[in-house]
């Protein structure tokens, strides 16, 4: 017999080979790549979605507007990735061609839920057939609707949840605390805004401290605009975080 390392990377080869503990590796280690993404926060708030997230560049020399973290998908939608950022922009794309094709035949803005699914199936195809890889990207998407205000994750499997809070990304566990804490429904955006930062922080850790500047914030209200949030409305809001 083999010893259980050699064992266990007979099975970490192929994402469709589910290993003797019934385990899918190439799935585990596509999460794995999000937990290493820098961290974004999205919540529902009175009237919308707020959605933020950290551009931290591994290097000083990257500017900080270059680096893809959120997206806009549909005028009503948004998401924010953790993880490959190629993975991430393909699936973006898929996205929006799907949000338009709904507009081009039903003549009216795709639901949320719907649209959600639709990537979480595209996602879960690449765990199933032999010479595909996963998606090594999970996404916050949120947005508004007939429905109203909803939000979603997807994971790299194909799963995903309905939230009225979450984070994604490295720190997601002490950013989720801090919002399972400090979270409350009918917050307004400032507030929100403020909770969403300190989650950001929370997530960063003792040793990174948060900047303003790598910070990206955008909101969908009632009025199903997506809509960024400029620097100086953050900065009056955050002050000297």
């Amino acid at each position: 017999m083999y010893p259980v390392s050699r064992k266990g990377s007979a099975y970490d080869r192929v994402a469709t080979m589910f290993s003797p503990d019934g385990r899918l590796y190439q799935v585990e280690y596509a999460s794995k790549i999000v937990e290493q993404g820098t961290i974004g926060v999205a919540m529902i708030y009175q009237d919308g979605i707020l959605l933020g997230a950290d551009k931290r560049a591994p290097s000083k020399l990257i500017l900080p507007e270059s680096v893809e973290k959120l997206f806009k998908i549909d005028y009503h939608i948004g998401a924010i990735s953790a993880g490959l950022v190629g993975d991430a922009r393909r699936l973006v794309q898929m996205a929006r061609k799907e949000a338009q094709e709904n507009r081009m035949h039903y003549e009216e803005e795709i639901h949320v839920e719907t649209l959600v699914k639709e990537l979480g199936a595209i996602k879960q195809l690449f765990t199933q057939y032999a010479g595909m890889r996963p998606f090594g990207v999970s996404f916050i998407i949120g947005g508004y609707d007939e429905t109203g205000p909803r939000l979603f994750e997807t994971e790299p499997s194909g799963a995903l949840a309905e939230y009225r809070a979450v984070a994604i990304g490295k720190g997601r566990k002490d950013a989720m605390k801090h919002l399972e804490k400090k979270y409350k429904d009918a917050l307004t955006l400032d507030n929100a805004i403020l909770l969403a930062a300190e989650a950001i922080d929370k997530g960063l850790g003792d040793k990174e401290k948060m900047d303003i500047n790598n910070l990206e914030f955008a909101f969908i209200s009632s009025s199903k605009k997506f809509e960024k949030i400029g620097k100086q409305k953050l900065k009056s809001i955050l002050g000297k975080k």
